[in-house]
């Protein structure tokens, strides 16, 4: 049954992999907005898992081991895809081919030309397919972008985006982890991603970036460790750092502006609180007060995301974090790994069909292209 824009009927969700994302976040998430959705099924190519899944969530939501079975049995208007990377981009567009709309975890593509085959299905569809980027979404993110965007902190100048985590040789036993056919990269793909999206979300277009990537520790096709230099189209410099050789975790986004510094410090997830504003010495202290996070705290999450896909939802309009929104972090972690495996710099909008660099990350590079491939 198809729901008019501004419907208050409850939206029938399905998800895709019942994995611990998908228990452990988007379940939560659906029943903070209980109100509004309704969890009609579940799909896992592992019974076992798929069970598991259904006694924890109700055992009126429906099991299945195929997508497309579950797409025509259930007709769902919403699919949350929590899957690993590789089934991304054929289980979105079957969903969007059903006229539903997805939101799925990152990366939602492995690669530039995946992506704009989900853009060719939305338009087909008329549905939309956007991107699990949670840390837009605290209310002290939305606080800190008003504050930049407006010039209320004077104009950005010198940013660092840091996401130093760590991981062992256990976590690539999954036999797609490490892989470019698997996850698309390492840690600029499946971890730094969400820190540079929200620096990407705070400071704007870039311009130019320009960087490194190794293989330091692990035995993986993809790096261990990136890092960038980065210019953006207002002058400001950045450097990004993704990594998962640091024993002391930590997730960080300084951005300095000519009237205040501001600085996020977390893991995993943000709260009004893990946001500092420090003002320059010329500031008035009144002007400084005015900056204070919201007394309002929303925790970054997927229950803050999913309430503004279903607020889009609700008024037919595209949802944040998708379209060329979503693709423009995807054209950055692209230009990283172009820039750090050619030595040159790359600019915004160059990487396009043709370049070997929109067909996959590793861009057939000796060096790094698979070695079935090389």
């Amino acid at each position: 049954m198809s729901v008019s824009p501004g419907s208050s009927t409850r939206r029938r969700v399905a998800v895709v992999g019942t994995g611990a994302i998908v228990a452990g976040s988007h379940l939560p998430a659906l029943r903070a907005h209980a109100d509004r959705v309704d969890l009609v099924a579940a799909v896992d190519v592992d019974e076992g898992r798929l069970e598991a899944f259904r006694e924890l969530a109700g055992e009126r939501v429906a099991g299945y081991t195929s997508v497309d079975a579950m797409l025509d049995a259930e007709r769902p208007g919403l699919v949350l895809i929590g899957t690993p990377p590789w089934l991304h981009r054929d289980q979105t567009v079957a969903a969007l081919k059903s006229g539903a709309w997805v939101l799925c975890e990152k990366p939602l593509t492995l690669s530039l030309a995946e992506y704009d085959d989900i853009a060719a299905a939305e338009e087909a569809s008329g549905a939309y397919a956007a991107v699990v980027f949670q840390h837009r979404y605290g209310s002290g993110a939305v606080h800190a972008r008003e504050l930049i965007t407006s010039g209320e902190l004077g104009a950005p100048l010198v940013a660092h985006c840091q996401t130093t985590w760590h991981r062992d040789a256990a976590y690539y036993a999954a036999p797609w982890r490490g892989k470019w056919a698997g996850e698309g990269g390492g840690p600029t793909m499946g971890h730094g991603i969400h820190q540079y999206d929200l620096m990407l979300h705070l400071l704007g277009e870039w311009e130019e970036i320009r960087a490194m990537a190794a293989r330091l520790v692990h035995d993986t096709e993809s790096e261990d460790v990136s890092t960038a230099l980065v210019r953006f189209r207002s002058g400001a410099l950045a450097t990004v750092v993704n990594s998962v050789l640091s024993p002391d975790e930590v997730s960080r986004i300084r951005v300095d502006c000519a009237d205040a510094t501001v600085e996020l410090t977390h893991l995993y997830g943000h709260t009004n609180d893990s946001w500092v504003y420090t003002p320059a010495p010329h500031v008035p202290a009144e002007r400084a007060t005015a900056w204070r996070t919201p007394a309002h705290d929303v925790p970054s999450s997927h229950t803050a995301q999913l309430g503004a896909l279903l607020d889009a939802y609700d008024t037919g309009t595209r949802p944040p974090g998708s379209g060329r929104d979503a693709r423009a972090t995807l054209e950055f972690a692209a230009a990283l790994y172009k820039a750090a495996f050619t030595g040159r710099s790359v600019h915004a909008g160059e990487i396009a069909p043709g370049d070997p660099f929109y067909e996959a990350m590793h861009g057939e590079y000796p060096d790094w292209a698979p070695k079935e491939r090389a």
